[in-house]
């Protein structure tokens, strides 16, 4: 998903923004994140009623990177936050920005980048639960579904916005009366993924419109090089808070892989679904149409799995995801969409069933399980095209994965014929539905909707670098 900046024009290389200590926008050394047990929520500097809210979330002590993050954000200083996933980073910056908040109550207060619906969603119930106790009120800004409601939404002045970058933009533009002239707060999470190329117009022109004077927070789970080119955001002397040096993924993960011949690939993962069954399991693929075939085929075999990809619409993928949070023993097949920022505890397994093509995008996805210091499995499906995805995995992460040893060659023959007749109907099935959308003409015109609402849609084979929509051939 990384990729090189828009244009390195616009901004020095990573040695020069580090070099350059007498700068004003050079970042700051990083700040070890305290470790004494002591440390408590009123200790940070944070009020009363935010402490309340800390409590009545089960939030008993703060994380290392709440530790790190929230006195120097308390103090007014830009940050930019590097930890693992699962680690408390949303909490990192709504504290501080809900006690400025308090201090200095303002409508349109504070906004929040994501890049995905989902995360922003998750954001916005986030802030509310931290403000519960001070009254803030929040919108959420993302595309898929109508700009109407959102707009009557901001015309009750929230304080904080939490938007994708498109539909923000959209609103900017069309909607009568909004403005953030008297932004404070700007913030963007998952950081590397937000200033990827995709997003780097879009972003170019929101900072050209919201105030200089304000402070900026970035946040991610990985930081790569454009950390050196932060200087789009116009970050004043930020604070690099770190608390894991390297792409890591947390300890009470058991990480493992199963080497499996491409032709038995199907068998192998209804093999391994059937050892985890009872458990919560998010199955990750590289497509949306892998998503869909995988997702018949599992209901055809008796798994209750619920698709999460790109193509399905917004009021769908919060159903599944509702559906799968509810759902104990529930399998959600789902392509990256689901693998950034998304907080589901109750996630006991990830299985790569398609390892991604970037080693990183590993990280993300184990990411949904072993949060919060729970244990959490993770098993990867290796076919002889995949050896040397599986060999960069281990480099990025400092770590060679275990054999997965709950299966045999034999067991997974046995439910080739079975698995293979599923695979058959599921494609049947979606032939056919394929047919009823081409006459009812949906396919063109969905294929008619905008860059920007396909920005925001977070298409996945986009993502691996496959065309969405390809131009149609002329008919005879």
């Amino acid at each position: 998903m990384s990729s090189s900046e828009a244009s390195s024009s616009r901004a020095p290389s990573p040695s020069q923004s580090h070099g350059d200590a007498a700068s004003p926008r050079a970042v700051s050394p990083p700040i070890a994140p305290a470790v004494d047990p002591t440390v408590t929520f009123s200790s940070l500097g944070l009020i009363g009623p935010l402490v309340q809210a800390c409590t009545a979330l089960n939030y008993t002590r703060p994380t290392p990177i709440q530790v790190a993050a929230i006195p120097p954000a308390l103090e007014g200083k830009d940050v930019i936050g590097l930890a693992e996933t699962g680690s408390g980073k949303t909490a990192a910056f709504a504290l501080p920005i809900l006690q400025k908040l308090w201090d200095d109550p303002k409508p349109f207060f504070c906004v929040v980048l994501a890049p995905t619906r989902e995360l922003a969603y998750q954001i916005s119930q986030q802030f509310e639960a931290l403000g519960s106790t001070i009254g803030v009120r929040c919108a959420v800004l993302i595309g898929g579904v109508k700009m109407v409601p959102q707009a009557v939404a901001l015309s009750k002045r929230p304080h904080i916005i939490v938007a994708t970058p498109g539909r923000l933009q959209d609103h900017l533009e069309n909607t009568k009366g909004f403005s953030l002239r008297g932004l404070k707060y700007l913030v963007m999470d998952e950081a590397d993924r937000l200033l990827d190329l995709d997003f780097g117009p879009i972003i170019d022109k929101l900072l050209k419109v919201i105030p200089r004077e304000r402070n900026t927070m970035l946040f991610s789970a990985t930081m790569t090089t454009k950390v050196g080119n932060l200087q789009r955001a116009c970050l004043k002397n930020p604070v690099k808070v770190e608390v894991s040096s390297k792409y890591q993924t947390v300890s009470t993960l058991l990480q493992s892989y199963v080497l499996t011949p491409m032709t038995i690939k199907e068998p192998q993962l209804v093999h391994i679904l059937t050892t985890l069954t009872g458990l919560s399991t998010i199955v990750f693929v590289r497509t949306i149409h892998d998503a869909t075939k995988l997702t018949l085929s599992l209901r055809h075999l008796g798994f209750p799995a619920i698709p999460l990809h790109g193509d399905i619409s917004q009021d769908k993928r919060l159903g599944a995801l509702t559906r799968f949070k509810a759902e104990r023993g529930g399998i959600l097949v789902a392509t990256d969409v689901a693998s950034r920022g998304l907080d589901m505890p109750k996630v006991d397994a990830v299985v790569n069933y398609d390892l991604p093509t970037n080693s990183k995008d590993y990280i993300h996805r184990v990411g949904r399980t072993a949060r919060a210091g729970r244990a959490g499995r993770a098993i990867s499906i290796v076919t002889q095209y995949d050896v040397e995805l599986l060999q960069r995995i281990e480099h990025v992460i400092g770590k060679k994965l275990d054999a997965y040893e709950e299966t045999s060659r034999e067991e997974v023959e046995m439910l080739r014929e079975r698995v293979g007749e599923a695979v058959r109907a599921s494609t049947m099935e979606m032939k056919e539905g394929d047919g009823r959308r081409t006459q009812g003409g949906r396919g063109r015109k969905r294929a008619r909707e905008g860059a920007r609402e396909q920005m925001d849609r977070d298409d996945d084979e986009v993502e691996a670098g496959m065309p969405r929509f390809k131009k149609a051939k002329a008919r005879r």
